[in-house]
């Protein structure tokens, strides 16, 4: 399945960043529970964003209802109890590693709280309603569920709360998520991330929210820059919640010149020494493979460690992170949550997999900037699942970036 990609370097350009995808997921169900759902597909424009839209969609009407998420972590995680808010039977499908991933603490707590759960053949079938109480979750697994509950317990006929037993990973994604509901005139008590207070018998208010670009894909871009591509993101938040915006920082500690603009655009220019970085990963596990590639030109070793979560990702990222850079060239090895890297003025180039993870794709992209030979990315369309777009704007021929 897909296509190999042969990547192709063009000068850079101003290129518009699409709309946050992490927004996107929570103003689709946010709309919906507004009752418009005439409206979710609005914010639709990857096939992540567009399984959460029909997700969303389909809990209007009666009787039994599927839900397929595609591969979507986030719209299984965020739907399963939003869906729950209405009776009748719920299946839920998925693809690719989608149902393989870790759930099951979730799906526990929400059987404490009135749900039928059984999970077999790929499938995961919910009966009942969903009842206000005190939810008691992991942190340290996936943020998307304390999201999907934020988006579920205000409209419950009571209080709740949601209690962190161990410490919240990606804390910066709730804060996106308080930060779309309160748009929509719905808000939650947030006591330092070990406890969520939930006012029940609230609603949704429908809010035509214009959603900003997404730093996670303009990662790619700015570490591209750093190596030698350059270009302007545009359509930025300056003051963003989303966590990932913490690339910009990252770009200027490894000895990058940035540029910042009141309206959302930022440069990150040409830089003939990448300083070696030691990267906590904790709270942006989504930036690791854009990090590793620009890294891998760092003049001396660096080191991104609490990196275990990226086994669970569509791929199991952190190994292909480390063999698919490897194949390029690069002196790069993993442990059981790190990875070590030995940078390299160049890399050879050559073939990779995308291993059919969006994100190994688009870091074979950066990497390209400084291999010798050209790089050929197998199933390199992988990345329609977040950035349909990307290729297209990354082989820009446009030159009218302004210095």
């Amino acid at each position: 399945m897909g296509y190999t990609k042969r990547v192709a370097l063009f000068p850079g350009g101003v290129i518009e960043m699409p709309p946050s995808k992490s927004i996107a997921h929570r103003v689709i169900i946010c709309t919906a529970l507004s009752g418009r759902p005439e409206e979710v597909a609005r914010a639709a424009v990857s096939e992540d964003t567009e399984a959460t839209a029909r997700c969303a969609a389909a809990m209007s009407g009666d009787g039994d209802k599927v839900f397929d998420c595609g591969e979507s972590g986030s719209t299984l995680r965020f739907m399963l109890p939003v869906a729950a808010l209405q009776p009748g039977k719920k299946t839920f499908v998925g693809r690719g590693r989608l149902m393989k991933r870790p759930i099951e603490p979730y799906l526990d707590e929400l059987r404490r709280h009135g749900l039928e759960i059984s999970s077999y053949g790929g499938k995961i079938t919910v009966e009942g309603v969903l009842r206000p109480g005190v939810y008691a979750l992991p942190g340290d697994i996936s943020s998307q569920f304390i999201t999907g509950l934020l988006l579920a317990l205000p409209l419950l006929n009571g209080d709740s709360e949601i209690r962190l037993i161990t410490p919240m990973v990606s804390a910066s994604y709730v804060d996106v998520t308080l930060d779309v509901m309160s748009k929509f005139g719905v808000t939650a008590y947030n006591d330092n991330y070990a406890r969520l207070l939930i006012h029940g018998r609230q609603r949704y208010i429908y809010s035509d929210v214009k959603i900003e670009g997404d730093y996670s894909q303009a990662a790619y871009f700015l570490a591209a820059g750093a190596l030698g591509y350059e270009c302007e993101c545009t359509g930025l938040a300056p003051f963003s919640r989303q966590g990932d915006s913490y690339i910009v920082e990252l770009m200027e500690d490894c000895g990058a010149r940035v540029r910042k603009s009141r309206s959302g655009g930022v440069t990150v220019f040409p830089c003939d020494r990448i300083k070696p970085m030691m990267i906590d990963a904790t709270h942006i596990p989504d930036l690791v493979p854009p990090l590793a590639a620009l890294l891998a030109f760092a003049d001396g070793e660096s080191r991104i460690v609490n990196a275990g979560r990226l086994r669970m990702k569509e791929s199991d990222r952190l190994a292909a992170v480390c063999s698919e850079l490897k194949k390029l060239g690069a002196g790069i090895r993993a442990g059981t949550d790190h990875i070590v890297i030995n940078g390299a003025k160049r890399l050879t180039g050559g073939a990779m997999s995308s291993r059919n993870d969006h994100r190994i794709a688009m870091m074979g992209a950066v990497a390209a900037i400084r291999c010798d030979r050209p790089v050929f990315i197998e199933n390199a369309d992988c990345v329609a699942k977040s950035y349909p777009g990307f290729w297209d704007d990354f082989e820009k021929r446009n030159k009218d970036v302004s210095t």
